[in-house]
């Protein structure tokens, strides 16, 4: 096993980063719309054993003082030996100095707090209505129109 990570997307599989996303529920988006999506992003990260693909993550960026991280995707196989880890900690170097958001999966909380990340109160997000139910599904969102009862600010609606 020869792991190692590139930050390029030139010469990429994208058939592979999308069925890796696909996999995970991550993604949907065919290959050509990956490559968009991964060139148009601040930072990418892909992890290859030999000249296979086996994990992907990007961020978006000003490169300032904001980022955040998506599509981190590690193939099952290879789940277990810090290469995830390697992905993320790559993707924070890239970003280095900003503030950082993650948008993860409910069940891999925990596994980011690791990394110093912690759960926001007020994130917001608008969903296309084909990606909303599956973002409910997912558990992703609060009901809605929920309000915290500790927050002096949410008044009810």
């Amino acid at each position: 096993m020869s792991v190692y990570i590139k930050t390029s997307t030139e010469d990429v599989d994208w058939e592979r980063v999308a069925w890796l996303l696909k996999s995970f529920g991550l993604s949907g988006f065919d290959a050509n719309t990956q490559e968009k999506v991964f060139k148009n992003s601040y930072a990418t990260a892909f992890v290859y054993d030999d000249e296979k693909i086996i994990g992907v993550g990007r961020a978006l960026s000003d490169g300032i003082c904001q980022a955040a991280i998506y599509n981190i995707a590690l193939d099952e196989e290879y789940h277990g030996k810090q290469i995830g880890r390697a992905i993320i900690e790559n993707l924070l170097d890239q970003v280095k100095g900003c503030n950082v958001i993650l948008y993860t999966h409910p069940q891999t909380v925990a596994m980011y707090e690791k990394f110093g990340f912690r759960r926001m109160k007020t994130g917001m997000a608008i969903y296309q209505a084909d990606h909303l139910e599956f973002m409910e599904q997912m558990g992703f969102l609060l009901p809605e129109k929920h309000r915290f009862k500790d927050n002096e600010f949410e008044m009810d609606i």
